[in-house]
């Protein structure tokens, strides 16, 4: 049966922080699947801040978005009708055809969920690109080792939570930073052991009283003032993974780096740039781990749902000032 199917095109480049403007809602009628084709019906979608260098002109670690297309992104879906023989109507599956309501698809693409008890949407937050990352940046960019101090910034957002977590796991000491008292509580109820509000004062004194021995790792989800204090209390040999600079993503000028990158050289510091997928060897562990930690509640994930393929933008939009908690999902339908 055709679908219509509502998309998110990209209308303009955003200079600074997006606004509701740069985005364009547009219908398409999705008739019903040729050979070898399924339609798919979207059910959720994921807005990340790594778009946001999407949005941009020239090259980046992920491709551009072109202007006037529908946006592209994670999403789970429930395939509506099928002609060919790997999906059948009612099967779910992952894509990276978000920012729509539904699409046609040759199976390229697309991933079948595996049965488990935990709610579909997992598969966008910890059973997904989120979850994977905490665990290929700390045990992998980070090489984390148990019972080492590690500090993660951006805590209470999709990937920070469920590091944080990770490290608990392995016998870590936690810390935690993020950007007001109701997620430092969020934190400190996920089982970090320390937590701060960034806005209550000068970072690196907060870094001093969680961990006054120094740290082993840094997570970094922030970039600029969190990364210069968190280079100013590793300790030798200490590892800092960069997984996000959410701090500047917005930024309409150059962003000046750390004033005290020089500490790395004396200290013998490893900082590891990565991206999901980068460490392909972890994946069957990860999934492994993952399902397990989950399914025995060891480890808990929060989402912020938006409901409606015309508040996803909004959705997005509000990363950049910390509306949400764990993973910003938009809910499309049942």
């Amino acid at each position: 049966m055709p679908i219509t199917s509502t998309e998110v095109h990209l209308a303009r480049r955003p200079n600074g922080l997006p606004v509701l403007q740069d985005f364009n809602f547009v219908e398409q009628e999705l008739a019903d699947p040729d050979d070898s084709q399924v339609l798919i019906q979207n059910l959720y979608l994921s807005v990340d801040p790594y778009m946001r260098g999407r949005m941009n002109e020239g090259k980046g670690y992920a491709a551009g978005y072109p202007l006037n297309e529908a946006m592209f992104g994670g999403a789970i879906g429930r395939v509506v009708a099928s002609r060919q023989n790997d999906f059948q109507e009612g099967d779910l599956v992952s894509s990276n055809m978000g920012w729509r309501e539904g699409f046609l698809s040759d199976g390229r693409g697309l991933s079948k969920l595996a049965a488990t008890s935990l709610p579909i949407s997992a598969y966008l937050g910890p059973l997904g690109g989120t979850g994977r990352t905490a665990y290929e940046g700390l045990l992998g960019a980070a090489q984390m080792q148990d019972g080492e101090t590690v500090f993660v910034s951006g805590a209470a957002g999709a990937v920070g939570s469920i590091a944080g977590q990770i490290a608990r796991l392995k016998g870590c000491r936690t810390i935690g930073s993020a950007g007001s008292v109701e997620k430092v509580a969020f934190l400190k109820e996920i089982g970090f052991d320390s937590a701060f509000d960034y806005h209550d004062g000068n970072l690196l004194a907060q870094l001093q009283e969680g961990a006054p021995d120094g740290l082993d790792v840094y997570f970094d989800n922030v970039g600029r003032d969190h990364l210069e204090a968190a280079l100013a209390h590793m300790k030798r040999l200490g590892r800092i993974a960069l997984c996000g600079a959410i701090s500047q993503y917005n930024a309409t000028a150059p962003v000046a780096g750390p004033r005290n990158l020089a500490v790395a050289i004396g200290l013998g510091l490893n900082l590891r740039g990565f991206i999901v997928g980068m460490f392909p060897e972890l994946r069957e562990s990860f999934q492994r781990d993952m399902v397990s930690w989950l399914e025995s509640g060891q480890i808990t994930w929060r989402e912020t749902i938006r409901e409606g393929i015309r508040n996803a933008p909004d959705a997005f939009i509000g990363l950049f000032s910390g509306e949400n908690i764990g993973k910003m999902i938009v809910k499309l339908a049942d």
